[in-house]
Formats: C-alpha cells, structure tokens, sequence
C-alpha cells in the first residue's frame, strides 16, 4: 500500500527559515509587469506566505489582498508590512474553499504553490475558487515546474546539499534533499534533511505534485480558462521542450 499522506513539514514553513532560503525576487518584475496599469485595480495573491512578493507590489501603490494557510507566514507577513507601513489584508484561509464574496482584476499563485495541491480535485477546487473571484475580464497568473524525469530520477541516486545560508535570528543553516518519485501518483517525494549550527535536527517533508504539460493545459482550458500565454521562464520565452518552469496568463472564456 501506498501512504496517501502527503505533507509539507513545519520547519519548512518556518518563517525566520523560509525567508533566510527563499531571498530571490527572479519573478518579481514578470508579475509586476502584467498587473494592471489602474492602480485602482484589486489584487489577489493566493499562497502569499511571508509576503516576498505581496510587499513590493502594495509599494508601487496597488490595493492586494494576501491568502495563505499557515498562520507562521502571514504572521511574518503582517510584521513586514507593518515595518513598511503598509496595508494589506491578510487572510488566513484554505485556498480549496476559500470565499472572499468579491471579485478581483488581478489573481495569481506564484513560486510553484499549485505543486502542494496532491489530486486533482484538490486543483479543480482551487481553479473553481479562481473562477468565481475573477472579474469577467480579469486576468490569472500561475507559475510550477516543468516536470523533468531525467533530473527526477538522477537526484534519486543520491543526497545533496541543496541550500546553505544563516537565518535573520542568526542560525546556520544546511539543507540536504532525497528524492523519490511515485509514478502512480505523479508525487515527488522530496526529504529536506536539516543541520542547525552544525547538529542534525530533523527530515522534512516536501511533497511535490507533478502536473506534466499537456495534461496542466487541459485541466486549465476545461476548468473555463482560455491560455493566453504559456512562457516558460519569467523572461518570457516561448515553453519549448528545455523550459523549466510553465509560466501561465490566463483569461476566463466567454
């Protein structure tokens, strides 16, 4: 049998941890770039964890509403942007049923998020949401990796230091990574293994769903959403075959 029971650990969702790993802003300028020039419009990010990129777009004066799960992130979301002074409203939701009761010009999940939904209906839940808080003439942005089963089945050989850095709060930090994909379920089972200050502390789980690329098109299109364009970098190439990522802009169909 199979574990069904797919998570992301905690320490992952540490916020002091995640903001040390996660300082590159390499999508910053592709969203900025496709929000609407009014900046009366209103913004919706969904997983906005920490506020990496909610922040920098409520500087250049947008009205956004931030949406994550985990309380430890919005907390330290709410704390940037207070040291910023700036208002955003942070909302602590399930994206899965989320219902704000207005609608947005704007909505997008950055930064691979939509790799945490681990079935379908977990995903068809989420574009549902998208749908019913989209103005008609809205626009929808999403960015995940291209699956690359080659890389997949390399990395499974061995562990990997995958990141290196010390903490705000001053902790050193190293993260080794195994991998193990589960062909029957298209998730990556992906371990972080943890060493604070030098001493192990602890195996993470960071389970990744596999949405491959024909497949991901289709599950957009017939969820009522029209492709405007599908890059695959956020210097906007064309996706070809070597794209790492698949970077959507989507419309909602008449």
């Amino acid at each position: 049998m199979m574990d069904k029971n797919y998570t992301v650990g905690d320490l992952i969702y540490d916020a002091a941890l995640y903001d040390g790993l996660n300082t590159s802003l390499n999508d910053l300028n592709f969203y900025k770039k496709w929000l609407p020039k009014d900046k009366e419009a209103s913004i919706l990010e969904l997983c906005c964890g920490t506020g990496r990129l909610t922040i920098p777009i409520a500087k250049e004066g947008y009205n956004i509403t931030g949406v994550d799960y985990t309380a430890s992130m919005l907390n330290q979301a709410i704390t940037k942007a207070n040291k910023e002074q700036l208002s955003i409203d942070f909302v602590q939701k399930d994206i899965r049923t989320l219902n704000l009761e207005k609608k947005f010009d704007f909505i997008f999940i950055p930064f691979n998020s939509i790799h945490h939904l681990y079935k379908n209906e977990d995903l068809f839940k989420v574009l549902k949401m998208v749908k019913k808080h989209l103005q008609r003439n809205g626009v929808f942005l999403l960015d995940c990796f291209n699956p690359n089963i080659r890389y997949i089945v390399h990395k499974e050989k061995k562990k990997d230091t995958t990141a290196e850095y010390t903490t705000s709060d001053g902790r050193k930090i190293i993260i080794k990574q195994t991998m193990n994909y589960e062909n029957a379920t298209q998730i990556n089972r992906i371990k972080w293994y943890y060493y604070i200050d030098g001493v192990f502390h602890s195996i993470q789980n960071l389970d990744m769903r596999m949405f491959f690329p024909q497949e991901l098109d289709f599950y957009l299109e017939s969820s009522g959403f029209n492709i405007v364009h599908k890059f695959g970098s956020f210097e906007e190439d064309d996706f070809c075959n070597d794209s790492e990522k698949q970077i959507y802009v989507l419309s909602l169909k008449n």
